[in-house]
């Protein structure tokens, strides 16, 4: 028996174990609703702790980390881990209580409350849209292939493996839901966790835990001006982009929603949190650092690799299902989610208000992976996929957060002023990316965001003639900021 056989035949047992238990876990639940947007969605608030640290943890961990921050191959990359513990709190303590408050299926709901106006709710889903369809599901499954490709040795083109992903993790969106999406995200999780961490332990022995002859700059938390997180932006940007992408991102913040208290939801994100300081950071540099002394500088292929090389034939095939797993949560969470903003936030609102939930979802769905799969080739010319996601990331991130801000911190600003304000920010941070970046893009981004909240409450008060009043966060009546 060939080692890739080996590889094959362990690789679908392992996949084939997850899904026969995702089934058995959710084939007794409840589908009496299964039709409505709470039932699909946010499995009818069903998802207790262990499923909601489980499947946010995934959710974020796939091969856009794991390759993407160990292609840098430095440890400073290490500083979006760490940076995220914030955001998480951040999630638990100040936007669930929120989002359950309100009875939010999706995180652009709130806006509308806040702002007494649909049009904003679809503005920032439709940007979030664009960003999911156009930018990181094609990512993800870039990476995944990438991976595959390097780390087996399979004759297979890029495209193809990816599409067999998009294919995949599809299925499990449309078939299952959310539910289905956060049990697999689970199990596959530890399977993840556990073989990452391998990972690290093999990678440190292949080089007896020597560092020498590595560059300093390679191993150090604190980036000067030229690196790819130079250490002045935590106190500008780096956190703002944390607390956008755990608390107000649907495919983060979905999961933590369908808890069926805030209580079981922040238990859930509170063990995610943990796990992202504790196991995370090694999991994404280490590997990465030790590539580099291996075998260079060879950028994205480094995790693909060093995994290739230390495992065993049939522990690589443990490995590839593990990495399957985690780039198909990744790509089913941000299906699901995307699927959730255009059913819940467009489609509902402006075309029919009692569409079939798992139809229309399902045609959406099939959109989606289509146009993931036609980006791939445009990610394979990329430098550094991680760092590109970042900087586009910054689009929408500071435009849609400073929305957020200024909807929970005002109350009276016309929804108008925030739409300009949105706009706006999408329009500035373009013309740094394109065209003139005096600064850190990081640094921009904290830019971006100030100068929307300034232009939304400027064109509210002196354009449209409205006093905003400052509340803060000790307002419990959210649901309307005109009422």
């Amino acid at each position: 028996m060939t080692e890739q056989t080996i590889q094959l035949l362990v690789f679908c047992l392992v996949l084939g174990g997850i899904a026969l238990l995702t089934y058995r876990k959710c084939a007794g639940s409840n589908r009496g609703e299964a039709e409505s947007s709470k039932e699909f969605f946010l499995a009818g608030g069903g998802l207790t702790w262990v499923f909601v640290a489980g499947s946010i943890t995934l959710t974020n961990l796939s091969t856009d980390q794991l390759v993407g921050m160990n292609g840098n191959q430095m440890l400073l990359l290490a500083l979006w881990e760490l940076a995220g513990f914030i955001g998480l709190l951040v999630l638990a303590k100040v936007f669930l209580p929120v989002y359950y408050h309100n009875n939010c299926t999706t995180t652009t709901e709130l806006l509308e409350r806040r702002y007494d106006s649909k049009h904003v709710r679809a503005l920032v889903s439709s940007m979030f849209l664009f960003i999911n369809v156009f930018v990181f599901q094609p990512a993800v499954i870039y990476t995944g292939a990438l991976f595959m490709i390097s780390m087996t040795g399979i004759e297979a083109s890029l495209l193809t493996v990816a599409a067999a992903f998009a294919v995949l993790g599809a299925a499990y969106a449309v078939l299952g839901g959310l539910r289905a999406v956060a049990v697999s995200d689970t199990y596959g999780g530890i399977l993840v966790m556990l073989m990452g961490i391998l990972i690290v332990i093999l990678a440190l022995a292949a080089i007896d835990f020597d560092f020498s002859g590595i560059p300093e700059e390679r191993l150090t938390l604190i980036g000067d001006s030229d690196s790819p997180v130079p250490w002045h932006t935590l106190l500008t940007g780096m956190f703002l982009i944390q607390i956008f992408y755990w608390s107000t991102n649907q495919t983060i913040t979905q999961r933590a929603m369908a808890a069926p208290t805030v209580k079981e939801a922040q238990k859930g994100v509170y063990a995610a949190a943990f796990i992202r300081v504790v196991f995370i950071p090694s999991m994404v540099v280490i590997p990465g650092i030790v590539a580099y002394k291996l075998y260079g500088d060879i950028g994205d292929q480094a995790y693909g690799r060093i995994v290739g090389d230390l495992l065993p034939a049939w522990l690589k095939g443990i490995f590839a299902a593990a990495i399957a797993a985690a780039v198909l949560s990744t790509f089913n969470s941000q299906i699901n989610s995307s699927a959730a903003m255009y059913v819940c936030d467009l489609h509902q609102n402006y075309i029919n208000k009692n569409a079939n939930i798992r139809k229309l979802s399902g045609i959406a769905t099939i959109v989606f992976v289509l146009v993931a799969v036609a980006m791939v080739p445009i990610y394979a010319q990329s430098e550094s996929i991680i760092n590109l996601l970042q900087e586009l990331w910054g689009l929408i991130s500071m435009p849609i957060l400073a929305c957020f801000a200024v909807g929970l911190l005002f109350r009276g600003v016309d929804y108008r002023a925030a739409i300009i304000a949105v706009i706006s920010g999408v329009l500035l941070y373009a013309f740094f990316v394109w065209a003139w970046m005096p600064l850190h893009y990081i640094h921009m981004m904290f830019s971006t965001f100030f100068i929307c909240v300034g232009t939304a409450l400027f064109i509210n008060r002196f354009i449209l003639g409205n006093r905003a009043e400052f509340v803060g966060l000790k307002s419990t009546d959210l649901k309307s900021s005109t009422s």
